[in-house]
């Protein structure tokens, strides 16, 4: 899953447990619904800062290229260099 997926996986869950007026329905499972929805927010947001490093050449952010291409893979997304207009 990508950072993008654990996100939406994040909000689909938490709707899931809302009424039609957007509180939350206290149930049987309620929890362990809420501990998934945690879990793919928390993944969301490492995978956002993890992409968060520079691009294909750039050395700005301290975290080394090696690492930065461990992330991407990860996360199944690569970002592009960037073009100059």
């Amino acid at each position: 899953m990508t950072g993008p997926e654990h996100y939406i996986e994040a909000e689909r869950l938490l709707q899931s447990m809302k009424t039609d007026r957007g509180a939350l329905l206290i149930d049987e499972g309620t929890a362990e619904v809420l501990a998934a929805a945690q879990v793919h927010a928390t993944l969301a947001s490492a995978a956002a800062t993890a992409l968060g490093v520079p691009l294909d050449g750039e050395t700005d952010s301290g975290m080394p290229q090696r690492d930065a291409e461990a992330w991407w893979a990860v996360a199944g997304v690569k970002p592009q260099k960037r073009v100059d207009a």
